[in-house]
């Protein structure tokens, strides 16, 4: 997808969640190539770290942090305008951060892992969207998991609760599946212009995705799991993967955006 592109050189990049595991390789990945990387996180401190070792592994200075919390919709927005400001273009979008095994509400009133997983990055995209059409070439990745598999159905007014599940496993697949959904539906409303989407399902990868799983279950988990350099490479090359059959519903993929527009106060 990413190395179909003739040159990575001087073309930017926006990366969510990239201070850590897949986010991190990926970004490390395009400083290789000469790309303009942003890493979009939530903690300045964490990344800087992150942005001084890609800067020094890779020879490529040009790798730079934004503030976001894709959980909080006011710090998408803030986010989202500060890059718009700058005038610059945006080749790559790649909706990566998320969260698994976390419990809680937001102050929006959003399930959290839904709001972090999904509903922020909706925001995100469709406040940068009119930037990255404007880009020749631009692809927008979401990276989605094979947790998606597992949903039957989506509960809308779960999404509005606090999560339900002990684990907040649910909860995570729903906000992958939505992902995928997402991904669908923004195609089709991409269709004719030069943006292509995709959705990633980089596998069950040992990251800091678990990091709120209890220890014990999270160290069993994560012995099952693939490694982040190997999630890492379907964000940058991957092979065509059928999802869940519900990925194909093109009356709920519209009815997902319907009401993410509605919560995020965007037209639909």
């Amino acid at each position: 997808m990413l190395d179909d592109m003739n040159e990575l050189a001087n073309k930017t990049f926006i990366i969510t969640g990239a201070n850590t595991g897949i986010g991190k390789i990926t970004a490390t990945e395009l400083a290789r190539e000469g790309a303009h990387v942003i890493l979009a996180c939530r903690s300045k401190d964490k990344t800087e770290p992150v942005i001084d070792e890609i800067k020094r592994t890779t020879g490529n200075s040009n790798v730079e942090f934004v503030a976001v919390d894709l959980s909080d919709l006011g710090s998408v927005r803030a986010c989202a305008e500060s890059l718009l400001a700058r005038d610059i273009p945006i080749h790559g979008l790649i909706n990566n951060a998320g969260m698994a095994g976390q419990r809680g509400l937001t102050k929006d009133g959003f399930e959290l892992t839904f709001a972090t997983n999904h509903l922020g990055h909706y925001l995100f995209t469709r406040l940068l969207l009119d930037r990255i059409k404007k880009t020749g070439g631009a692809r927008i990745i979401n990276v989605s998991s094979t947790a998606h598999y597992s949903v039957k159905g989506i509960d809308w007014g779960a999404l509005k609760e606090k999560t339900r599940s002990v684990t907040g496993m649910h909860e995570y697949a729903v906000s992958k599946l939505s992902n995928v959904l997402f991904t669908k539906e923004l195609a089709r409303r991409l269709d004719g212009s030069a943006v292509t989407t995709y959705a990633v399902h980089p596998g069950v990868a040992a990251t800091d995705v678990w990091r709120k799983v209890p220890r014990p279950f999270r160290w069993i988990m994560k012995k099952f799991m693939i490694t982040p350099e190997q999630g890492a490479a379907a964000s940058i090359r991957c092979k065509e993967k059928k999802p869940n059959h519900l990925a194909d519903d093109a009356e709920l993929a519209r009815e997902l955006w319907q009401k993410s527009a509605e919560w995020t106060g965007l037209s639909a």
